[in-house]
């Protein structure tokens, strides 16, 4: 079949691979621990289930705006102007089939061949993959360790150039758990402002902070019609399966989203918007709960990789992953990985999956049961004991 070749730049989603060749061990008698997957292993509450059974028998099974339901993006104005301080009006409000197509449409309507967007790495992998897809040029700024995982602001300033059209932030970050401070947003809002830059900030983790207080880069001076808010249900209310994400971004973008919309997927499933409706409104005792046992989790597996020969891990602020060092062991992040599924039966991802300076690391997601974290952390002693006698 001859495809058309912007399909060659199109890249994927290393996770959804290696749960794919998890589930062919599994076909053959292993168990396998999946710690590859960021998704919460909770069920998503009760009383969002319920709103959407009642729309479904109320017979909210039709089109609705290519937008979203006036009242979801309502209720996501108000939610969104009172955790980020920000006046919100629904008209910037686009809802959308989870929230990777934000980040698609986004790209898609603002970057042309050679604009350059920059964009951290180790990053989430869709973002550079998008840019290339459009003819865009990434940028890639380093995540370093050493620094939290922030980013390296000196490089920032020097890589902005009269070709950057966006910037890209993700804060909790997926896949080092590194989250922005106040402080390092306001230096890059302060070059977004001077320079005209718009930027997309994916706070899709924001409710997961283990310490500190979340920032941010909507409410800076500046940012005001500047930014592009990606956020959804799928992490926080244990929704990933339900598909349901928004966009908020000035008016003007937000009908060339929408208009996106009704050219890919019409409209977002009007049931599944009711549901959204009731995460927002109602009961959060949830959301807090299953963050408390990802706090506790996290601290248990930071604490067990840590014990394993030739690991360094270190404590993530935020998100469920985390992003161990593995340079001790002499072998790149594709190895370790490929044996540790293969040889102890737990799926993780090659940092290298996540760019360049991802290499040397591996992300595992927390998000699993104290039962199989234990599990996969004995399983894998044997594989890096290993490494260290080699």
């Amino acid at each position: 079949m001859n495809v058309a070749p912007r399909m060659a730049r199109l890249g994927t989603e290393s996770a959804f691979e290696v749960l794919a060749r998890a589930r062919q061990l599994e076909r053959t008698g292993r168990e396998i621990v999946h710690l590859e997957i960021g998704e919460p292993d909770f069920d998503t509450p009760a009383h969002i289930k319920d709103a959407a059974k009642q729309a479904l028998d109320a017979g909210a099974t039709h089109y609705g705006p290519a937008a979203g339901l006036p009242e979801l993006r309502e209720a996501i104005a108000k939610h969104v102007g009172e955790t980020r301080g920000i006046a919100v009006s629904p008209d910037e409000v686009v809802v959308t089939p989870g929230a990777k197509p934000i980040m698609f449409f986004t790209i898609m309507t603002l970057i042309g061949d050679g604009d350059e967007v920059i964009l951290p790495n180790p990053g989430f992998p869709i973002y550079e993959s998008v840019i290339n897809f459009v003819g865009g040029v990434p940028v890639p700024i380093p995540l370093r360790e050493e620094s939290g995982f922030g980013f390296d602001l000196e490089l920032f300033e020097r890589r902005v150039s009269p070709k950057t059209k966006l910037i890209v932030l993700n804060s909790p970050e997926n896949p080092t758990g590194g989250v922005l401070d106040r402080g390092q947003l306001e230096r890059i809002a302060a070059i977004a402002a001077a320079r005209r830059i718009l930027v997309l900030t994916d706070e899709i983790y924001r409710q997961f902070l283990y310490e500190g207080e979340f920032a941010s880069i909507t409410n800076l001076p500046g940012m005001q019609g500047r930014t592009i808010l990606l956020d959804g249900f799928s992490k926080s209310y244990a929704m990933t399966g339900w598909r349901l994400g928004y966009g908020v971004m000035p008016p003007p973008l937000a009908e060339h989203v929408a208009r996106l919309m009704v050219n890919s997927n019409s409209c977002t499933a009007s049931f599944v918007q009711l549901a959204g409706i009731a995460a927002l409104q109602g009961d959060q005792t949830p959301v807090a709960a299953m963050v408390s046992e990802f706090k506790r989790r996290r601290d248990l597996f930071v604490d067990g990789l840590n014990r394993l020969p030739g690991v360094k891990c270190a404590r993530p602020r935020g998100a469920f992953y985390v992003f161990p060092n593995i340079t001790g062991t002499g072998r790149s992040s594709a190895e370790v990985a490929e044996r540790l599924l293969a040889d102890a039966g737990v799926a993780s991802l090659s940092g290298a999956a996540f760019g360049a300076h991802g290499e040397g690391y591996l992300r595992f997601s927390y998000a699993s049961s104290e039962a199989n974290l234990k599990k996969a952390l004995d399983r894998m002693r044997p594989v890096f004991e290993s490494f260290a006698k080699k």
